[in-house]
C-alpha cells in the first residue's frame, strides 16, 4: 500500500518532488506536515485543515497512548476515525520524550520507563510496544524507536546513542514485519549527534535494513543554525535516492527551503501552531508579531496576497483585539493563516521545482521575506 516516486528533480540542487502513496492517498511532496501532538492540530478542526490543503498530520505516540490509550483508539479502527480526519497520518515513535521528558524517564536496553506526566504512574515503551501503540493508532507511516540527545553531548555518548538507535531500529523492523498493519510504512531514524562520521555510520547501518523511509532525528535541539544545516546537508546525500527523506522537528520558513535544496521531502514543526497561539503570525513579507500597537488600527488582512480564511475575512486590528483580549478565536484564527502559510510555501516550493526555478524562487523569497537575509 505504499510507495514513493520522485517526479522532478531540480537540475542545480538537489530538491526534488515526488509522491508517496498511502492507505489514505496520495502526498505531494515536498510536504510539511502540521503537528497533531494528542490527535488534534491545536484550535483547528480537520475541515480547517482541509480547508487549508494540509495532505498529512502527525500524532505522537507516547502521548496518545497515555490519553485515550490504545483501548479507546481500538474501538474507532484507530486515529482516523476518532478524530475524523481520512487523510494519512505519520506517528513519531514516543523516542523524542526521552529527550523532552528527560526528567521523567529511564533508559536501558528494553526501552524506555517514564513516569507519567499525568498521573506519575510508570510505564515502558519498548521498541516493540512502540509499533504495537502506532498499529493501534492506525498510522499510515511509523517511526522506530530511537535515542535523541541533546546539544552538546560528548562523542561517546553520541556513539551510544546511534547504536543503541540501530539495534532498536532492527528490533522496530523484525516486530513490524510480523506483527504490524501491511498497508503501512517504517521509517528509520538517523541519531549520531553533531558527528558528521556518526552520522554515516548511523546511516549504513539502517539502509542496510532496508526501510521504506529515513528521517534525519536529532536536529534542531539547541544546535547553532548553521551546525544543523551542515549536518543535514552532509547527511541527506548519503539516503538512498527512492525513498522519502524526512527532516524531523525544522523548522522556520528558511530551514525549509533550504533543507528542500539539499534534498529533503518532509517536515514537521510545531512552530506554526504555537507561534500562532503567541501571536506571531508568518507573512511572505516576514514575520509580524500581532500584539504590537501599530495594528491597533490596521484594516488590512495579515498578508494581502494570502488566500486562506483568516485572511479573506478579518483584519490586523481585529486579530490584535481578539489576541489582546485572549479571546479564543484569536487562537484558531492565527493559527489557521500559520498553516495555510507553511502549506502555501511548500505549494510554491514544488511549482518550482517543477519548473526549474528553484534557485529563482529562492533567491526571491529571501528577498521578499527578509531583505537583511537576502542570498545571491
Amino acid at each position: 500500500m505504499f510507495t514513493f516516486n520522485v517526479i522532478d528533480q531540480s537540475r542545480h540542487t538537489r530538491a526534488r518532488t515526488g509522491l508517496l502513496q498511502t492507505a489514505h492517498g496520495t502526498v505531494q511532496t515536498p510536504v510539511f506536515m502540521p503537528v497533531g501532538t494528542l490527535g488534534t492540530v491545536k484550535s483547528l478542526t480537520p475541515e480547517d485543515l482541509i480547508a487549508c490543503d494540509a495532505q498529512i498530520i502527525l500524532g505522537n505516540t507516547y502521548h496518545l497512548y497515555l490519553r485515550p490509550g490504545c483501548e479507546v483508539l481500538e474501538l474507532f479502527d484507530g486515529l482516523h476515525r476518532f478524530m475524523n480526519w481520512d487523510r494519512p497520518i505519520l506517528t513519531d515513535s514516543g523516542g523524542f520524550q526521552i529527550f523532552s521528558l528527560a526528567k521523567l524517564a529511564k533508559l536501558s536496553e528494553d526501552g524506555v520507563t517514564f513516569q507519567s506526566h499525568i498521573d506519575g504512574s510508570k510505564h515502558l515503551l519498548s521498541p516493540e510496544k512502540s509499533m504495537d501503540i502506532q498499529t493501534a493508532i492506525g498510522s499510515d507511516i511509523v517511526m522506530c524507536l530511537d535515542v535523541c540527545i541533546q546539544y552538546p553531548s560528548e562523542r561517546s555518548e553520541a556513539q551510544s546513542a546511534l547504536e543503541r538507535t540501530s539495534r532498536w531500529a532492527l528490533r522496530c523492523h523484525n516486530h513490524w514485519r510480523i506483527n504490524g498493519r501491511s498497508s503501512s510504512a517504517l521509517f528509520g531514524i538517523v541519531q549520531g549527534g553533531m558527528y558528521n562520521d556518526l552520522r554515516r555510520e548511523s546511516v549504513a547501518q539502517l539502509v542496510a535494513a532496508d526501510f521504506s523511509g529515513y528521517a534525519v532525528g536529532g536536529l534542531s535541539v539547541g544546535e547553532p543554525k548553521n551546525l544543523m544545516l551542515d549536518i543535514a546537508d552532509e547527511t541527506l546525500p548519503l539516503l538512498p535516492a527512492a525513498k522519502p527523506r524526512y527532516i524531523m522537528g525544522v523548522g522556520i520558513p528558511e530551514d525549509l527551503v533550504e533543507l528542500v535544496g539539499m534534498g529533503a521531502d518532509m517536515f514537521d514543526c510545531v512552530l506554526p501552531t504555537r507561534n500562532a497561539r503567541n501571536g506571531q503570525l508568518f507573512t511572505a513579507n516576514g514575520t509580524i508579531n500581532i500584539c504590537n500597537s501599530q495594528y491597533k488600527h490596521d484594516t488590512k488582512p495579515i498578508d494581502p496576497d494570502c488566500r486562506c480564511y483568516t485572511c479573506q475575512y478579518f483584519s490586523r486590528a481585529y486579530l490584535r483585539h481578539l489576541y489582546m483580549a485572549r479571546e479564543l478565536l484569536a487562537y484558531r484564527l492565527n493559527t489557521i493563516h500559520n498553516i495555510h502559510y507553511y502549506i502555501h510555501l511548500m505549494k510554491q516550493i514544488r511549482h518550482a521545482i517543477q519548473k526549474n526555478t528553484f534557485e529563482d524562487f529562492k533567491k526571491q523569497f529571501y528577498a521578499q521575506r527578509n531583505p537583511s537575509l537576502h542570498k545571491n
